[in-house]
């Protein structure tokens, strides 16, 4: 008989290789998302957090991108941007950016677009082609306004960027329902034992293996899988508690104490540490499988109450699931099984039955969104299985953004409404914690209003931002602080005064005054290192809002690069 060649071992591909990193935090699903993501940045200023927030981004291998900016490479270019030589000057910044850019990463396509924002954005359609979109500051309110309808028109997230002197902040534009599916919690929370809600063939297959736990040979003892000891003791002790499961804290950490006594001290081993697993999962694992606030705010939000032939499929399965949830008291089964001190055959025979479960309550739910289908008249099959599959293993962990415009300051109104959110924002989140970074946020919108009420300061049309060259400083930092005492006393009006006491008021004030007296005087300038680390943070929630994996910044950052410190504010 002739023998027989193995085929040969398939290593990874060149792709595989190379974004080999990135594809073990966000898998393939994520990587395509990004190679099919084009991104606009409206290019101002001297515009380096916007080049390096698309490093960031180039590198990772997104799809496309493209460079809004009129400017001139000038020599103060030189100085700050690390994607220009010499040879650039006198030439378009946008074209020799995304030339250099390119370089990084051969897989992706750059462009650049050289018409002033004025004409380009007044062109129909000028921003449909762009999955999501930059915009640096400093920019006029007109301009940002029109973006900002843009993106809640489309959908399209769009981001706003400061980065000035040692200060940084930007703010994200979400559509009005951004739900998140793959949220990567941490491994621990993932896991869901169901030791409190046992199904049939967990317990037939417990009562099998523990039948005889005490005339078990060492060997055999020190090898039952921490689970099945887990679920034998819980019967003991429910015996002995009128058929209750231990409920607090106290109870638990007794009958703790009891399944560390069933434990072999005296077997060749000195020890078991299927036991020792057993103990330290107890307060951990017995808990009730029950819907936590963010999964409940999705089965209670009006897209999952009142599905229509037009809603996202992410609706449907969330609809499906809250039925499964009401019936069944539980979430649909993820069906991962931890590492155990175990049998093999015992091990896999308990995996099998997990995976089963898991199988079970998916094929429920994949029948539910099946008939929603055809109630809503949408095809059959509309709702890809794949994403089914992947909302049901992750059904604890579902997280939905509201997402909401950004502050466009109204030039020349002195006054900016804060909504509904204004107590919450003067309270212990902003005005009232002194380790706030809430202040900054309030200078950076002064800041803009600066800009929106002064007059270009050169033939290109580039805004006048406070402090800039041949500016009085001094006269330009009470312009600014006037602006944002008037926003932080609207603010403190809206919120009903919860800051009364003068020396409070006096000392909020001040700090104000600090954080507006050191961007005006950076004068519009933008220091590499802040810049640079500006861009990493907005890749970073950029690369969370394409893939739609992790959890981004709801929805404004602040970054303090003279005491490194950010803060997430939420506006």
């Amino acid at each position: 008989m002739t023998p027989t060649t193995p085929p040969p071992l398939q290593g990874p591909t060149s792709k595989e290789k190379k974004y080999d990193r990135q594809l073990r935090l966000w898998a393939a699903s994520g990587q395509q998302a990004l190679e099919d993501a084009h991104i606009l940045l409206v290019n101002s200023g001297p515009g380096v957090a916007g080049i390096e927030t698309l490093k960031n981004l180039v590198l990772p291998g997104i799809g496309q991108f493209t460079i809004q900016d009129s400017a001139i490479v000038s020599d103060a270019d030189l100085g700050v941007n690390f994607f220009l030589e010499d040879e650039n000057l006198g030439g378009f910044r946008a074209e020799h950016t995304a030339n250099y850019l390119k370089e990084l990463n051969p897989d992706v396509q750059g462009h650049s677009i050289t018409e002033p924002i004025e004409s380009f954005i007044s062109k129909p359609d000028a921003l449909k082609p762009y999955t999501l979109i930059l915009v640096t500051a400093p920019v006029r309110p007109s301009i940002l306004q029109k973006i900002s309808s843009h993106a809640s028109e489309n959908g399209t997230p769009t981001f706003y960027i400061h980065s000035v002197g040692f200060f940084a902040h930007f703010s994200i534009h979400l559509p009005p329902a951004f739900p998140i599916v793959d949220t990567h919690p941490p491994a621990e929370s993932t896991v869901d034992l169901r030791l409190l809600a046992p199904w049939a063939e967990l317990t037939q297959f417990v009562a099998e293996k523990t039948s005889d736990l005490d005339g078990m040979s060492d060997h055999d003892h020190g090898h039952v899988p921490y689970v099945l000891l887990l679920l034998h003791h819980l019967e003991e002790w429910k015996a002995d508690h009128d058929g209750k499961y231990p409920e607090n804290y106290k109870q638990k950490t007794e009958f703790r104490d009891m399944v560390r006594k069933r434990a072999r001290i005296d077997n060749p081993e000195g020890g078991e540490e299927n036991y020792d697993e057993a103990v330290g999962a107890v307060l951990k694992s017995l808990n009730t499988p029950s819907a936590g606030s963010h999964v409940r705010e999705v089965f209670e939000a009006d897209e999952c109450q009142n599905l229509k032939a037009s809603s996202a499929s992410f609706w449907l399965i969330a609809h499906a699931i809250s039925l499964f949830y009401k019936n069944h008291g539980v979430l649909p089964f993820p069906g991962s099984l931890p590492d155990m001190k175990a049998q093999s055959a015992d091990y896999i025979a308990l995996q099998n039955i997990y995976k089963n479960k898991a199988r079970s309550d998916l094929a429920e739910i994949t029948g539910t969104v099946r008939s929603l289908e055809q109630s809503l008249t949408r095809a059959e099959g509309s709702v890809p299985e794949k994403e089914i599959e992947a909302f049901c293993k992750n059904a604890g962990h579902i997280k939905l953004i509201r997402g909401r415009p950004f502050h466009v300051v109204p030039a020349g109104e002195g006054k900016l409404t804060w909504g509904e959110r204004a107590k919450s924002l003067a309270g212990f989140s902003g005005l009232q914690n002194s380790e706030t970074l809430f202040l900054l946020y309030v200078a950076f919108l002064a800041w803009d209003e600066f800009v929106a009420t002064h007059e270009a300061d050169d033939l290109m049309g580039a805004p006048c931002v406070p402090g800039s060259l041949d500016a009085n400083v001094d006269a330009d930092t009470e312009k600014t602080f006037g602006i944002a005492k008037t926003f932080m006393d609207a603010l403190l009006e809206e919120a009903s005064q919860i800051i009364e006491d003068e020396a409070e008021y006096d000392e909020l004030k001040e700090g104000l005054r600090r954080f507006v007296a050191e961007l005006v005087r950076a004068g519009g300038a933008e220091m590499h290192n802040i810049a640079a680390v500006a861009g990493g943070m907005v890749a970073q929630e950029v690369i969370k809002v394409v893939t739609k994996q992790y959890i981004p910044v709801d929805n404004t950052c602040v970054f303090d690069g003279i005491k490194s410190k950010s803060g997430v504010v939420r506006v």
